[in-house]
């Protein structure tokens, strides 16, 4: 197993540098360790050495470690995990994801939104706390609400802003912030527009809608973390920099 301690400690000084370089207060980003594909005993010694926030991708495979992680822990009067959900979330597997993700990163259309919320209310869970996937990045393979070049499309806004309008008045969803996820380039700075541009539409919703908590931009991995914090994230995602490649 890798030195996760010691990968832990390299993370967070590389957030407090690109914190420090933009003004920033370290505390206000949260780490979360993308624990997809690697097996419980990973996700154990991360919390051994101090880690607290956790991601999965997939529902099938996060379940069991969730509630793996819980079992484990029971008894013990420690601070317990925060799980996040971060991957594609499909509308037949959200009953999987409530109950165990506080913090679901990947709502990306109104009708999803109302699905958490019946299911949610169905199954007497508290609210969910939610953020909206955009694809700022216009590619293809991406989900996400379609916001490529809304700066010059004031109807994509427009509609966007209504969406967002409707999903907050869902009583078992918190809406809490945007996430996104960039290309895979080569320079990290190649995702810098990316960023750029999710912080200034999380700006403008702050604008336009100043009534709701604006909390979180949830944007940054292994290899571009650096550059969505300077760029504003409060969320990074990192999980080859922590556990090395992932398994199969």
């Amino acid at each position: 197993m890798h030195n996760i301690a010691a990968n832990i400690k390299q993370v967070q000084q590389r957030i407090n540098r690109a914190a420090a370089r933009t003004g920033r207060n370290p505390a206000d980003i949260t780490l979360v360790a993308v624990t997809k594909t690697h097996p419980l005993e990973t996700v154990i010694a991360a919390y051994q050495a101090g880690l607290r926030h956790f991601g999965e991708n997939r529902s099938e495979e996060g379940g069991p470690k969730v509630d793996a992680l819980t079992d484990w822990l029971a008894g013990d009067r420690l601070e317990p995990p925060v799980w996040h959900f971060i991957g594609h979330l499909q509308s037949r597997k959200v009953g999987d994801v409530l109950g165990r993700y506080p913090l679901i990163h990947s709502v990306d259309s109104l009708k999803l939104a109302e699905r958490i919320n019946r299911l949610a209310e169905r199954d007497n869970h508290p609210p969910v706390e939610i953020l909206l996937e955009c694809n700022v990045s216009g590619e293809a393979a991406k989900y996400g609400f379609n916001l490529n070049h809304w700066q010059n499309e004031p109807d994509k806004l427009k509609t966007f802003i209504e969406t967002v309008r409707q999903i907050e008045t869902i009583p078992y969803l918190k809406l809490n912030g945007l996430m996104t996820m960039a290309p895979i380039v080569t320079d990290p700075e190649q995702t810098r527009p990316v960023f750029k541009s999710l912080a200034q539409l999380f700006d403008r919703l702050k604008q336009e809608l100043p009534q709701f908590p604006w909390q979180h931009l949830s944007m940054g991995m292994t290899d571009d973390f650096e550059v969505a914090i300077e760029e504003g994230a409060t969320i990074v995602r990192v999980g080859r920099a922590l556990f090395g490649e992932r398994g199969k």
